[in-house]
């Protein structure tokens, strides 16, 4: 038999005893009669305890008996004396391991041995179903089928009127129930014992409350070993909790990874003894008394079962009051997950700033998860990607499957994982296959654009393995500004660095992001660069003029606070650790500042006739048909790239509807529509070059 099969044989051999005492005490209440009862006045102005002379009934004085702490004596030991018919007793707290469910609940909520004797009472409703009809005859009312004060008060020695009270633990605790219906005298109210509390005297203990189930959730997607940077913090709350020599204060977790947070706190409370439970700060009630009720329950909770609480408040912007009086009346191991600290709580706090694992330590993570012999994966993942421990084991799990997991299913785990959070404040663009190929620039600016790539490549050796990340605490990121005129491939260098990377390439949706209410532009740039920071994204801010322009002279408010804007923004692209693409076709308008904390600064310039003539050669796919065309005379057209693509998008859609290959009237008839949509002037000598050549071929 295990030790809890054991433990709990006990304690129903412990409840059939009490029952035992119990309907004894009630019998021999019943069967009492006095001639003359006794008047309400005379028994308030008596001498005499009150327990003594209601229900008319004039009980003898019970001597007290020295019992054995552990249980009552067995059945056959109980007799019909009243001297023979010890109360169930109480333990020292050394003894609460082996001891039965009710005495572990007196002692925990410090019942004298009158209040434990009269939630026996109240539970012997539920587990006895003689006692209905035993407190009608001890009563003498065949209506009052249930307990009361008054009873209570009669039946059992060392009674005390304070019980009553709402201070005492059998109210404050709602160990019981009263209804008082009108003006019902509260000694003469029905009592019931709460089923939470009947079924934890049963030995029904390892549960929560139903009315906390839908509330709180056991704490989840954590990591099953801590970093050590991560331990040490678990560490440091595990001494903190164990020192302190006034009430536990509550532990402020820091930051904006979560996972981390969770995975501290579970491992803390594991190290206490303790189970945690997550509770969301948007599920506390409003109203005053409903809040009350909540934090009642959960304390009561708390002294039943060996739990700690974890306040999910990551997503609140500022400290929410039911937050803040729900903590006042916690007690016990309560984590706060925030962004930022709260300094206006009323209880003590020990403030830990958590962040995700280093990068050296998730590399570590990624070789325990993918194998010894993973090669250089592990240093390009760490590289790249900024991860926590669960979301790691997540991916590597799921991308392994039945089969050894390849790195590029382990590499597009880690691209899903890091793109829901940006779909909201961003667009994220499809690559169609771009390659160098397709991007027709001057050698020197290529060479700048394949050094942005090896740098994104190399961060991981140069900033970990050379130990810059260790001298440096800004700077560590790798932002480009693309400088040029629209349609001179700015956006489509962009996306052959994506593609070549292999990362998603985000474009800012300024609608989203910019907000003309003060502060709410910087909350939804840190929300921006926050959700970025996983790696997986290349952060791409067209038309950057629009959000980087140049500070203005203060003359009024609004001056002041778009300044505070640009501030932040300097700010935040100088802690950002990954690659933020900067696109203008208004260079001098940017400020200055963002200018000495660019990287790289890459021209895009007008294409010239070579530029175009190869622009002309590849903007049509092999696919389409093509008949006659002189890249030669298109490439005197002076147009950009992008006004080349729309041509030969129009062109095409020319020749589909007139069932013809791609020729060169229909390019120039797509041409002039170009010409007149940038309100340039047409060189119709230009255009009749180009016919008499087609009509001489």
């Amino acid at each position: 038999m295990s030790d809890f099969a054991a433990w709990h044989e006990a304690n129903d051999k412990y409840l059939s005893d009490a029952m035992v005492w119990l309907r004894a005490r009630l019998e021999r209440l019943a069967e009492q009669v006095t001639p003359e009862p006794p008047t309400m006045e005379r028994d308030v102005v008596s001498s005499k305890p009150p327990s003594r002379s209601l229900f008319g009934r004039v009980l003898k004085p019970a001597p007290s008996i020295a019992v054995e702490h552990h249980a009552l004596p067995p059945p056959s030991e109980v007799s019909d004396n009243e001297s023979e018919l010890p109360p169930p007793p109480l333990v020292d707290m050394e003894q609460l391991d082996h001891s039965p469910a009710l005495v572990l609940l007196a002692n925990r909520f410090g019942l004298t041995a009158f209040e434990r004797n009269v939630l026996l009472l109240c539970a012997a409703m539920e587990l006895d179903t003689r006692t209905a009809s035993l407190c009608a005859r001890a009563q003498r009312d065949p209506a009052k089928l249930y307990p009361t004060f008054a009873l209570a008060l009669t039946l059992f020695d060392e009674s005390a009127w304070d019980v009553m009270s709402p201070e005492r633990p059998l109210r404050y605790w709602r160990l019981i129930e009263i209804n008082q219906p009108g003006a019902l005298p509260l000694t003469a109210s029905a009592l019931r014992a709460d089923e939470r509390i009947v079924n934890y005297i049963k030995g029904l203990m390892n549960y929560l409350d139903d009315r906390l189930m839908p509330l709180l959730a056991p704490l989840s997607d954590t990591a099953d070993d801590l970093p050590p940077s991560q331990q040490q913090q678990a560490d440091i709350i595990v001494q903190h909790m164990r020192s302190a020599s006034r009430g536990l204060p509550v532990v402020h977790l820091l930051g904006a990874d979560s996972a981390s947070k969770r995975s501290i706190a579970k491992r803390a409370a594991q190290e206490l003894g303790l189970s945690v439970y997550r509770l969301g700060a948007d599920m506390l009630p409003a109203a005053y008394a409903e809040l009350e009720t909540l934090a009642r329950l959960y304390r009561r909770e708390s002294q039943l079962l060996p739990v700690a609480l974890y306040i999910d408040a990551q997503d609140s912007d500022k400290e929410p009051p039911a937050v803040n009086r729900f903590l006042a009346k916690m007690s016990g191991l309560v984590f706060l997950d925030i962004r930022e600290s709260w300094p206006q709580l009323g209880r003590d706090a020990l403030t830990l700033d958590v962040a995700k694992p280093s990068s050296v330590e998730q590399e570590q993570a990624w070789k325990k998860a993918l194998d010894e012999d993973a090669g250089e994966g592990p240093a390009l993942l760490a590289g790249q990607f900024n991860l926590n421990l669960p979301e790691i084991e997540r991916i590597a799990h799921t991308a392994k499957g039945d089969e050894q997991p390849t790195f590029d299913r382990v590499w597009d785990a880690c691209l899903i994982a890091s793109r829901p959070r940006l779909d909201t404040l961003a667009q994220r663009l499809e690559m169609k296959a771009q390659t160098w190929d397709g991007l027709v620039l001057p050698d020197p600016e290529k060479k700048l654009l394949r050094q942005i790539m090896d740098q994104v490549g190399q961060r991981h050796h140069v900033y970990e393995r050379w130990g810059f990340s260790r001298r440096m605490s800004r700077g560590l990121g790798i932002s480009a500004l693309f400088a040029g005129e629209s349609g001179t491939g700015k956006t489509l260098a962009a996306e052959v660095i994506a593609h070549e990377l292999k990362l998603n390439l985000y474009r800012i949706d300024l609608s989203q992001v910019v907000n003309k209410y003060i502060g709410e532009t910087e909350k939804n740039l840190r929300k921006l660069f926050d959700a970025a920071e996983d790696g997986g994204t290349i952060l791409f801010f067209d038309e950057a003029d629009a959000l980087f322009g140049k500070r203005s002279e203060v003359k009024d408010s609004h001056d002041r606070y778009a300044n505070i804007e640009i501030n932040y923004l300097l700010q935040r692209m100088e802690a950002y650790r990954g690659l933020a693409i900067l696109a203008t076709n208004m260079k001098s308008a940017l400020d200055t500042a963002f200018m000495r904390r660019l990287r790289f600064i890459v021209n895009f310039p007008f294409p010239g006739v070579p530029e175009r003539k190869r622009i002309w050669e590849r903007v049509f796919p092999e696919e389409t048909e093509k008949e006659g065309l002189d890249h030669e005379r298109l490439a005197r057209f002076n147009l950009t790239g992008g006004s080349i693509q729309n041509i030969a998008i129009n062109a095409a859609f020319l020749a589909a509807s007139a069932g013809s290959p791609v020729t060169m009237p229909l390019i120039f008839d797509a041409a002039r529509s170009e010409f007149r949509k940038l309100e340039k002037p047409i060189n119709e000598a230009e255009f009749r070059l180009i016919q008499v050549v087609e009509a001489k071929a």
